[in-house]
């Protein structure tokens, strides 16, 4: 049997969520000042529990604010859940928000380097890369512009061939097959099986359930932050497609 390679126990994630909004600055300090600031606790994620082994890929269906994004960024660590604990063996690639870590006033070669470092990449291994991670994003001569002159489609792009540079053994997708235009989206998606037929195990987000049939062996289910179905991908695909379609 493959090793367990991630485990999430008993996993919940508390928000405080201001109750009245504050206009500015000013009006916050007033506020604070006279201890007038209210907050309204509210539970993103609440008792959410399973395990992955080795080589799995793990569909995560939900509607919007179901806490699917707040689960990854949790496993990713980037955020520390209110309750419950991750166990992860194995390096971990998130592939959450991407080109969140560029500086918009560098140019798109030094936010190579720059996005690299926060990924964890050495400047030696991304000097070897540099080439390779130029040609897949197809950027060509925008490389040397500053990434504030980049759409969102040139950023996420960039974001995209930094990241999937190196072989993780637990890869983390949010909706990143889904950037750039349709060519670009398809060889994406190709770059993403490759890593996948190595045998990496994978958490994979996307509001397209056939993407999740295409590229995964088992699937979720999280509902206003509870996990409400977890088995193979055709049982639970069918079973959230029911959900949304129901009138």
């Amino acid at each position: 049997m493959k090793k367990e390679v991630l485990k999430v126990e008993n996993v919940s994630m508390r928000f405080n969520l201001m109750e009245k909004k504050v206009d500015d600055l000013k009006d916050y300090v007033i506020k604070l000042i006279k201890r007038e600031l209210r907050y309204q606790e509210f539970w993103a994620l609440r008792d959410v529990s399973f395990s992955l082994r080795e080589g799995e890929r793990l569909g995560i269906l939900g509607l919007n604010g179901a806490g699917k994004s707040t689960l990854l960024k949790i496993i990713a660590g980037v955020l520390k859940a209110t309750e419950g604990k991750v166990t992860i063996k194995g390096k971990v690639v998130p592939l959450l928000e991407l080109g969140a870590g560029f500086d918009l006033q560098y140019t798109g070669a030094e936010n190579i380097y720059l996005y690299g470092a926060v990924l964890g990449y050495s400047k030696e291994f991304i000097k070897e890369k540099f080439d390779e991670i130029v040609e897949f994003s197809e950027l060509g001569d925008f490389i040397d512009v500053p990434v504030k002159n980049y759409s969102s489609g040139m950023k996420a792009r960039l974001g995209f061939s930094i990241a999937t540079i190196v072989e993780p053994e637990i890869l983390i997708l949010d909706e990143v097959l889904s950037v750039g235009d349709a060519k670009f989206r398809k060889k994406s998606e190709k770059k993403i099986k490759a890593m996948f037929d190595k045998g990496i195990t994978v958490l994979f987000v996307s509001h397209s359930i056939e993407q999740v049939r295409r590229l995964c062996d088992r699937a979720i289910i999280l509902d206003k932050g509870r996990l409400i179905a977890d088995g193979t991908v055709k049982e639970v695909s069918n079973l959230y497609e029911k959900r949304i379609n129901e009138p």
